[in-house]
């Protein structure tokens, strides 16, 4: 099943800030909220453009990233990459992304999570990713101008599998690997993470590489 066959999921919400679906993340958001009362603490939007070519699917909101600021890759180390890599690529007005009054604007890019909510250690397990999985193929059923779908590590790549109801045996996960699934084109890459990126898994270089051939895959 494509994104396209699965119009039917449409119906599904995108987003619920208030979901408590999976108890040990709802736990951990509240507990959470009382240690940092100053963080959003809360299951985090989708950020970009409303009607994107790209959809770049993260792991999880970072505890003093996207859990803080409450819009994916904001404020911690991986944003920096990737909002980066996206302005060199000309998808982004700026280069930074450190708060959401920053400006920041997407240029047919959207950017979401395989969780929305922050997990312990930064290790959601299956099943919370299963629940969550509804809204991800919520999101790509309702955006039918997705041509490309950027997964950064193998937990994104498996929920976008998830999403478009493809086995995950269906395509492998490996840095710069390319899958075609029903006329959109699925693009690995190596998380931007700060474990990856210091111990030199995945470089600057690596990173724009394929954020570049994103490009070139959105227009054929």
């Amino acid at each position: 099943m494509t994104k396209r066959a699965a119009a039917s999921k449409i119906s599904q919400p995108l987003y619920d800030r208030d979901c408590r679906a999976c108890p040990r993340l709802a736990k951990f958001l509240a507990d959470s909220r009382h240690r940092y009362p100053d963080h959003w603490c809360r299951p985090v939007p989708a950020f970009g453009d409303p009607a994107p070519w790209l959809l770049i699917a993260g792991l999880a909101p970072g505890m003093h990233g996207a859990n803080r600021t409450g819009r994916p890759f904001t404020g911690d180390f991986a944003g920096v990459l990737l909002y980066q890599s996206l302005y060199d690529v000309g998808l982004s007005n700026q280069p930074n992304g450190a708060s959401p009054d920053d400006g920041l604007a997407l240029k047919g890019v959207r950017i979401t999570n395989a969780v929305k909510c922050v997990p312990p250690q930064n290790k959601p397990d299956g099943s919370e990713i299963r629940e969550c999985n509804r809204y991800m193929a919520a999101e790509i059923a309702a955006l039918p101008s997705i041509r490309v779908i950027l997964a950064l590590g193998r937990i994104a790549h498996d929920a976008v599998l998830m999403a478009l109801g493809q086995k995950r045996s269906a395509c492998k996960f490996g840095h710069a690997a390319e899958h075609l699934i029903g006329g959109t084109w699925l693009i690995d890459s190596y998380h931007c993470s700060r474990y990856n990126t210091q111990t030199r898994r995945l470089t600057p270089e690596m990173f724009r590489n394929v954020m570049s051939r994103a490009v070139e895959l959105g227009r054929i």
